[in-house]
């Protein structure tokens, strides 16, 4: 399988996934969620969806997500023309929290030494 293939097919389902999670899921356990990244697997038989949780409980949304893993499946079968329509996994990725801490540390070094001025 190439490697631009599986690109194109993560690019196409992160687009279609985000879609879904801004009109067609309607769980209110899901706050502000963003599509971060997809892996697909080589085969193309597995999607890794990594989402970041801007607004609610962690655990309750990744619940909320995991149950609608089945409908997020079909919604790419029905869109996406594969031989096998991938198994759908979603995953939490914290590096968009991760990077607003290091932003306020340098915040706080950079205000720091201005005070220290």
């Amino acid at each position: 399988m190439s490697h631009h293939r599986q690109q194109r097919v993560a690019s196409l389902i992160k687009k279609l996934v985000s879609e879904l999670l801004q009109k067609e899921i309607k769980d209110p356990r899901i706050g502000f969620v963003s599509v971060t990244d997809v892996e697909v697997s080589g085969d193309l038989r597995h999607a890794k969806v990594f989402v970041s949780i801007l607004d609610g409980d962690k655990e309750e949304t990744m619940e909320a997500l995991q149950s609608a893993e089945g409908f997020v499946r079909t919604e790419i079968g029905n869109e996406i023309r594969l031989r096998h329509t991938p198994e759908v996994i979603f995953r939490y990725d914290d590096s968009i929290e991760k990077g607003a801490r290091i932003f306020e540390i340098l915040e706080d070094i950079n205000q720091d030494e201005t005070d220290e001025e």
